[in-house]
């Protein structure tokens, strides 16, 4: 599974109800044809990350078909959900 490109936003918490600060990033994946994962229409991985002052994590995520934007129920593995946190880790805004 390879990253090829991303664009994240922050989400704003207008009442202030939330701890922390919260980012959405839209991931363009790639993946083998072999992997379950593939779909010919590309894939999209969105993905809500929060930031707190006592940990950074994935809060949740969906994984979207490339071209429509429709919703694909699948789950990533461990090892990819490690990578997507760490992705998301290195490309936190400054």
């Amino acid at each position: 599974m390879n990253v090829t490109g991303y664009a994240i936003e922050k989400l704003e918490d207008p009442f202030g109800i939330l701890s922390g600060d919260r980012y959405e990033f839209y991931l363009d994946i790639e993946v083998d044809e072999e992997d379950e994962l593939y779909n010919e229409n590309g894939l999209l991985l969105k993905v809500l990350y929060v930031v707190t002052e006592q940990e950074e994590k994935i809060s949740n995520y969906s994984l979207l078909e490339g071209a429509t934007e429709k919703y694909i129920d699948l789950a990533l593995e461990d090892d990819e959900l490690e990578m997507v946190l760490t992705f998301c880790k290195e490309h936190l805004p400054k």
